[in-house]
């Protein structure tokens, strides 16, 4: 039940607007018999091979510890850990890449899911035709807006609406399939090869359409470590699938009636009474859709951010025990605003879905590559991996190839989006990785630092001092240097703190801990936290206090490092295109007080500046 809230209600919505796009728009085939069987065949067909065969029993397989979603692949190639392995390398840059798309494909579903079901005010209410846009604006942005409080509180309800919502899907179906029995001939795969075979290039770009369909499949994997593969492949078999699969053969039949109702076949296929309730259902039910792209996005972002792959930014929990219901406000704002534009600017479903599926179809390529080039760690068979992956490639590449068609008409939009995200990526690990250069030329070594503890005159004060490293170096940090320098002044026990993100979604707390004694009071304690979780660190050295840390970490300072950075102009470093990106969200980056839970009161920043060259 809980998995058909979430997991389906992207691919669950699709009725509402992909049969009308295949014959709907410019240099459409025509709708007559033979073509609309065969749009039919190839709609069944593309559920089948990419939904049920696909995605439930090939793709689902490839899950990181329970994890799913491209963002998991991408940490189970495990790339950062050697720079020599270059093919691994861009598997990561394209991994990267197909996780940016996602940011494209979230900006466009709710626009489109929302607007497509308040449309059905054209045949529910037509004097409400001018008040469509509008409508549909006031309910993104109400929804939006609410993201804050969570959606706990009414999550409970999703599960019901969707299962009202596909059952409808069915009633509607079997209604429409009674009035042309002869629909069901679409199950014929023969259709869909003649349908090629007499439209040619037109026939080929109609996959374009028919894409449309198989939509929330990157979805369906991204929610994999909610709900667990196994409810996820019931509620398909047993309800999702049939009751998708009898609605478009019932608009199909329908369309094979009164070929008229093109404009809005799903909506015409319940009677005249149930119009306004199904245009309420369904608005319900894109809302819903609409919330588990915006959550899986909010999610992406904290991967990434845990990944080192994006800045530290504002997350907020929206559930005092689900560590996984967060907000991210920047995330949020910035969505809600492009998909008002995009309502806005589209005007309509029908323009929108021109620029619906270039992202979601790259999207698919790269999860089949990157699926078959970590499938040596779930024992496959080579032979069985690379000849499903092949065969999946050329499916996914010819609906890329189709989708590629809408560039000029509005796909270039997601693609725009995800060049920016990826930029920002880019230029985020660029830098990191030049800071973290010149901060080691600053650092001093374990032996050299212990030394000199050691033989020189240092003023070592009570009390404990947790010095935050920003990676994993043997040698002693830049600021406690500094910081040593500065005043002279060390506390009697030091601990060298640094944060490692694992390639698995979640570490367990008994593993939470790595501790070093270094000598002269100082050790070095290494926390590990999934990439699916949020590292609190003072709960962590709790933990350690527990299992025998000899500190009381009630009463510890905190050092933090603010690097200064100046650019130096002539110099070899990152492009001057990166270089300001990279300042840029350094300058914006949340604190790392409030991302690692620090207590205001025992923070001291220590101010370093660094010149990039």
């Amino acid at each position: 039940m809980a998995a058909l809230g979430v997991v389906f209600g992207d691919i669950g919505t699709s009725p509402l607007y992909a049969l009308r796009e295949a014959f709907g728009g410019v240099g459409a085939p025509p709708l007559d018999r033979p073509d609309l069987l065969g749009v039919m065949s190839l709609i069944l067909w593309a559920l089948v091979l990419v939904i049920s065969i696909k995605y439930l029993a090939f793709i689902l397989r490839a899950d990181n510890q329970g994890e799913g979603g491209i963002i998991a692949l991408v940490a189970l190639l495990n790339p950062w850990r050697s720079s020599a392995d270059q093919p691994r390398y861009w598997l990561m840059l394209l991994g990267l890449f197909g996780a940016c798309l996602l940011y494209g494909d979230g900006t466009i579903t709710p626009a489109i899911s929302v607007l497509s079901a308040v449309e059905g005010l054209h045949v529910a209410a037509p004097l409400l035709d001018s008040y469509v846009v509008p409508i549909t604006i006031v309910i993104l942005i109400g929804l939006f807006s609410l993201q804050r409080h969570g959606s706990s509180r009414i999550g409970g309800l999703f599960g019901p609406v969707m299962l009202l919502w596909f059952l409808v899907l069915a009633v509607l179906g079997v209604r429409g399939i009674l009035v042309e029995p002869a629909i069901l001939a679409a199950f014929n795969p023969w259709y869909a090869i003649s349908f090629f075979a007499s439209n040619g290039l037109t026939g080929y770009l109609t996959l374009g359409a028919v894409f449309l369909v198989v939509t929330g499949g990157e979805a369906l994997y991204a929610d994999l470590g909610h709900f667990g593969a196994s409810p996820i492949r019931r509620a398909w078999f047993l309800l999702v699938f049939p009751a998708l699969v009898l609605n478009y053969l019932g608009q199909g039949a329908l369309l094979l009636a009164q070929p008229d109702a093109i404009q809005a076949p799903f909506f015409h296929l319940a009677p005249e009474w149930a119009a306004i309730p199904l245009v309420v259902l369904a608005t319900t039910a894109t809302i819903i859709a609409s919330q588990a792209v915006i959550s899986a996005t909010f999610s992406l972002t904290r991967q990434a951010i845990r990944l080192g792959q994006l800045p530290r930014m504002q997350v907020i929990y929206t559930h005092a025990e689900e560590s996984g219901q967060v907000y991210l406000p920047l995330v949020n704002w910035l969505l809600m605003i492009a998909c008002v534009a995009l309502v806005i600017g589209f005007g309509s479903s029908e323009a929108l879905a021109s620029a619906y599926g270039v992202a979601v179809s790259m999207d698919m390529v790269v999860t089949t590559i990157l699926a078959v080039a970590v499938a040596r760690r779930f024992a496959w068979h080579p032979l069985l991996a690379v000849g499903a992956g092949a065969l999946f490639v050329i499916i996914d590449s010819a609906f890329l190839g189709a989708n590629l068609a809408k560039i000029p008409d509005g796909g270039w939009y997601a693609c725009v989006i995800a060049a920016l995200i990826f930029l920002m990526m880019w230029s985020w690990r660029a830098g990191r990785a030049m800071l973290a250069g010149h901060l080691a030329e600053r650092s001093t070594s374990q032996e050299a630092f212990l030394g000199q503890i050691e033989h020189t005159p240092v003023h070592r004060v009570p009390g404990v001092a947790v010095v935050l490293t920003g990676r994993d170096d043997p040698n002693i940090p830049a600021a406690l240097v500094h910081h040593l320098a500065c005043t002279g002044v060390l506390h009697e026990q030091v601990l060298l703190l640094n944060v490692v993100t694992a390639d698995r979604p979640r570490v367990p707390a008994a593993e939470r801990l790595d501790i070093a004694v270094l000598g002269q009071g100082l050790m070095r304690v290494r926390v590990h936290y999934g990439f699916s979780q949020t590292p609190n660190i003072p709960v962590a050295l709790k933990l350690g206090e527990h299992a025998g840390l000899p500190v009381d970490t009630d009463s510890a300072i905190y050092l933090l490092s603010r690097e200064t950075l100046i650019p130096r102009r002539g110099l070899r470093g990152l492009p001057r295109l990166q270089q300001w990106v990279y300042l840029w969200m350094t300058r914006n980056a949340a604190r790392a007080t409030a991302y690692f839970h620090l207590p205001e009161e025992r923070v001291l920043e220590l101010g370093l500046q660094v010149v990039l060259n």
